[in-house]
């Protein structure tokens, strides 16, 4: 491959990036802006895209959305995501027994991504939105990321990473957090209340594959008022017994 398409890959690659959940729609001189590039370039490589079916434009109003080709590979990741696939049996299980939104995360970057949620049948429930990034040091899959990641990539991550406050309850001190991981670890599982959502509440655990290495986390979340200390320690207990059996089908001995 050329320099020249390299090139013009890294640039789709950056464009794509500027769409979000937030923000789906974009016009060219918005993503010239997020991009750094000129927007003549810009405009040309997105037509170029929408050509290919990786971006789709409204005819009014001009804006740029994900086409469905984005769609299609993302069906593919899916479909061979090992831990989805094998985690999903258990979140049954879990919402079953809690009645709770049940979360599936994995890590990308110094962010968690849900892959797969299940929403709780209840009229007030928390919904975490699949394909939502999440820092890590808000809320309890992301505090268990941290937990259980090898020390050097945890301290890469803690040293670059700006606790910003997503609510009041956001820990916003390091030296907080770092303690806070500390106990993480030694119980084997992660509490949250009102990190990232002022009213909800949550508990995390690990899931590791065949190196032991944490692969994903998964969670209970719901409304605050219904996760008490107690109903907090049930849905924990039963958490962690499905990781382990997620961890163990995906290849994970423990010593």
């Amino acid at each position: 491959m050329t320099g020249s398409k390299i090139q013009t890959l890294e640039r789709m690659v950056f464009i794509l990036d500027c769409f979000s959940l937030d923000k789906p729609a974009l016009g060219v001189r918005e993503v010239a802006r997020k991009t750094a590039l000129s927007p003549s370039t810009t405009g040309r490589i997105m037509a170029y895209m929408n050509e290919m079916g990786i971006l789709n434009q409204d005819h009014e109003t001009h804006l740029y959305m994900m086409g469905s080709k984005v769609l299609a590979w993302a069906g593919i990741y899916m479909v061979t995501s090992d831990v989805r696939t094998i985690a999903l049996p258990a979140m049954v299980r879990l919402q079953e027994q809690t009645r709770e939104t049940i979360s599936l995360y994995i890590l990308e970057g110094s962010e968690r991504v849900c892959v797969e949620r299940l929403e709780s049948p209840e009229t007030v429930r928390i919904v975490a939105r699949v394909g939502r990034r999440i820092p890590l040091y808000a809320g309890s899959a992301g505090k268990v990321f941290l937990a259980f990641m090898p020390e050097n990539r945890r301290e890469m991550i803690l040293r670059d990473i700006e606790l910003i406050p997503m609510t009041k309850q956001t820990i916003t001190d390091m030296d907080e957090l770092r303690n806070n991981l500390d106990q993480i670890s030694e119980k084997g599982y992660a509490i949250s209340r009102g990190e990232w959502i002022i009213d909800a509440s949550g508990t995390a655990a690990p899931i590791f594959d065949q190196r032991g290495q944490i692969t994903a986390a998964i969670s209970i979340s719901g409304p605050r008022q219904r996760f008490t200390d107690e109903k907090i320690k049930e849905m924990a207990d039963l958490l962690v017994k499905e990781a382990a059996q997620i961890s163990f089908d995906l290849g994970y001995y423990p010593r």
